[in-house]
């Protein structure tokens, strides 16, 4: 793998990810994305390695503010709002509960 030396994730890491991000992978999903969140991790740390001092923030080159003023609008009836939603109940959505992190 190009520039393993800088940053590679361990099997462990990525599993520890997996499990943050709720998904069940099987083995050889965690070697693939070992091998590619490494690479994704070892292009960052090049940028990281990249002089930029001297040089303005893309937000800051040339730009005009793009946003509007607010102001009030339709609205949807609460029924609108509702209607294609999964579940509803008493004219609320109805979601199911969060479970705690085993």
């Amino acid at each position: 793998m190009e520039n393993e030396s800088i940053t590679s994730l361990t099997r462990e890491e990525v599993e520890r990810i997996a499990v943050l991000a709720h998904l069940s992978l099987s083995d050889a999903e965690v070697a693939l994305y070992r091998e590619q969140l490494s690479v994704i991790l070892a292009h960052a740390a090049r940028l990281q390695a990249v002089d930029a001092g001297g040089t303005l923030p893309p937000a800051a080159v040339g730009r005009r503010p793009v946003l509007r003023e607010d102001e009030p609008g339709a609205t949807l009836s609460r029924e609108e709002a509702l209607f294609n939603g999964p579940d509803c109940d008493a004219g609320c959505f109805r979601v199911p509960p969060v479970k705690a992190m085993e």
